[in-house]
């Protein structure tokens, strides 16, 4: 009788070509997920450390002036013929170093943040207007709402009242174009805010108040001078160090910023060109007005 023998060991199944290089594609996955986990650790390290260098050097600031305070104050004690005068430089060294250390910011946006999103906004706009067959010739006029920035097909083209309260496409045919809310009418809001009165309504002035505010409030640039008196409705200022780039893209921060200021403070239409001086490397930014036309403020 013949019988039949069967091999009850279990066999290891060889693994196929193309379960090998799924099992490599999905390690090198997991790899790579890794190491992105691990530059955004890293990143998020980094900023914290930013912030917090930065927060420590402004509450060394602080220290400093609350030091110098209370040197002062002791100094006045001591020395009473001079109290009067060291007692005031002591307030203020501890009244400055409040303020230091509670108004001390949360967060650090780097500059170069900011310049990345506003080039891609940039961008974007300067790909509707070529869509559009639009030239950039900037015209920041004034509505009811505030300022509105209008790009006009044709260079002779005037866009009404009504018109400038609509947007943001233009298609009568005398007024065509585009129609947009400008970039320096929010932070025009802001430079209000801290101005601690009105802005001027006389451009000599009120130029003087908004380069201060490009430098000083919201350190777009380096420095930003008049370089020009101000000639038949016609000024330029000086730019160096912009933050956010070449002044001749689209609503740049500083051009916007100015040219709402100018209309919000002369109440008229305002027009804005970029040239690059290119013996120093600063742009100049010429705006045009009617400075004919009677201004808030002046007599007959």
């Amino acid at each position: 009788m013949s019988s039949n023998t069967y091999d009850d060991t279990e066999t290891e199944a060889t693994p196929t070509s193309s379960e090998t290089a799924g099992t490599e594609e999905s390690t090198s996955r997991l790899k790579l997920r890794g190491r992105l986990e691990l530059l955004a650790a890293e990143n998020r390290r980094l900023r914290e450390e930013y912030t917090r260098a930065k927060q420590s050097q402004y509450r060394r600031s602080a220290l400093g002036m609350g030091g110098l305070g209370v040197v002062a104050v002791t100094a006045g004690v001591v020395f009473p013929g001079t109290r009067e005068v060291l007692f005031i430089i002591g307030a203020i060294g501890l009244f400055g170093a409040l303020l230091t250390y509670y108004l001390t910011p949360e967060r650090f946006v780097p500059a170069t943040v900011g310049e990345q999103i506003y080039a891609t906004g940039a961008r974007n706009y300067a790909a509707m207007m070529d869509d559009l067959g639009l030239t950039y010739d900037p015209k920041y006029l004034p509505t009811d709402r505030g300022t509105v920035l209008y790009l006009p097909a044709h260079p002779d083209a005037n866009l009404s009242e009504p018109l400038a309260t609509s947007g943001p496409y233009v298609l009568e045919e005398d007024s065509r174009g585009l129609l947009v809310e400008p970039v320096g009418e929010g932070l025009l809001e802001s430079f209000e805010s801290a101005l601690g009165g009105e802005l001027a309504d006389q451009p000599a002035l009120l130029i003087a108040q908004l380069c201060d505010g490009i430098v000083e409030q919201f350190e777009l640039a380096d420095s930003a001078v008049p370089d020009t008196d101000v000639e038949d409705g016609r000024l330029t200022i000086r730019i160096a160090g912009s933050v956010f780039g070449p002044l001749d893209r689209f609503d740049h921060p500083v051009s916007s910023l100015v040219a709402c200021g100018l209309v919000a403070g002369l109440d008229q239409p305002v027009t804005v060109s970029a040239d690059r001086d290119e013996s120093t490397g600063d742009w100049l930014l010429t705006f045009r007005f009617d400075d004919a036309r009677r201004r808030p403020g002046e007599e007959d």
